[in-house]
């Protein structure tokens, strides 16, 4: 049994918002905002809105989702508020939920998802970040991972995340020091993908160019990496030729191919089918 996160607030008072929109070739997109001002908290209920916008996009998705946020910060971190009086079986549950119903769900999402930093982003936006295939960020974002200012360690995968793009050194450097670093350290790292100084028309433009492109080569992309995570390169070699095999039914790569026979490649124009 998991732990349970608060009921759903009212819409009008949300502390996220779920947007579709489309594409001018006529992809959809979803864009999910932060917008739990001034500091975007990780309270019982900013958790439990984000699990319902990741229920919503798990049950319908779209070709590429944006994650970002409003204010002057990305996220000041978790309210404490939250972990105040949790026993060590609670304290389990809730982390157990929170893998399975934001975290998990978003790595399982089948399209690319990208992350748009662009201030300071501390603790469960930052590990909700690295569960996102891409990272952008503003020169001016910071990003921490300070749960030891109340004992804690990192626990919704931001460490073994870290380490995955950083190495296990950098990773325990930056959870145990619980000290902040910048987006052109992180980008040197190869935590962040790139830095923007416009970080969310950057994110829109790659979100929209990643909308437009071959979705179901995309998914079987995150297919491939997921199982070199799980299994190493062995494992990923082994479920490979399947994924890929499988793209020869879709629509996507039998039109791109007729298309690059015809007029030469970056022409082709893709439905996601």
């Amino acid at each position: 049994m998991t732990a349970s996160l608060p009921s759903a607030t009212p819409e009008s008072a949300r502390p996220t918002r779920l947007e579709r929109i489309t594409t001018e070739a006529g992809a959809e997109i979803a864009v999910l905002t932060f917008a739990h001002g001034p500091l975007n908290l990780f309270d019982k209920a900013m958790f439990d809105s984000i699990t319902a916008d990741v229920d919503a996009l798990s049950a319908d998705p779209p070709r590429a989702v944006l994650l970002r946020a409003e204010g002057k910060v990305v996220s000041g971190g978790v309210d404490v508020h939250v972990f105040e009086g949790l026993t060590t079986e609670q304290g389990a549950e809730l982390w157990q939920t929170l893998f399975a119903e934001i975290i998990h769900q978003i790595e399982a999402l089948p399209c690319p998802v990208v992350y748009a930093a662009h201030g300071l982003t501390l603790t469960a936006a930052f590990e909700i970040a690295l569960a996102c295939d891409i990272i952008l960020a503003a020169p001016r974002a910071k990003f921490g991972l300070v749960e030891t200012v109340v004992g804690l360690t990192p626990s919704m995968g931001g460490p073994q995340r870290l380490a995955e793009r950083a190495g296990s050194g950098r990773a325990r450097e930056l959870v145990m020091t619980g000290d902040l670093y910048d987006a052109a350290t992180l980008a040197s790292w190869g935590v962040v993908n790139a830095v923007h100084e416009d970080v969310d028309a950057a994110a829109r433009a790659l979100v929209a160019r990643l909308a437009d492109g071959p979705t179901r080569a995309h998914h079987a992309t995150k297919k491939i990496i997921e199982a070199w995570r799980s299994g190493g390169v062995a494992h990923a070699d082994s479920i490979t030729p399947e994924v890929s095999g499988e793209l020869f039914g879709t629509e996507d790569l039998v039109g791109a191919v007729r298309s690059f026979l015809a007029v030469g490649p970056g022409k082709a124009e893709y439905s996601g089918r």
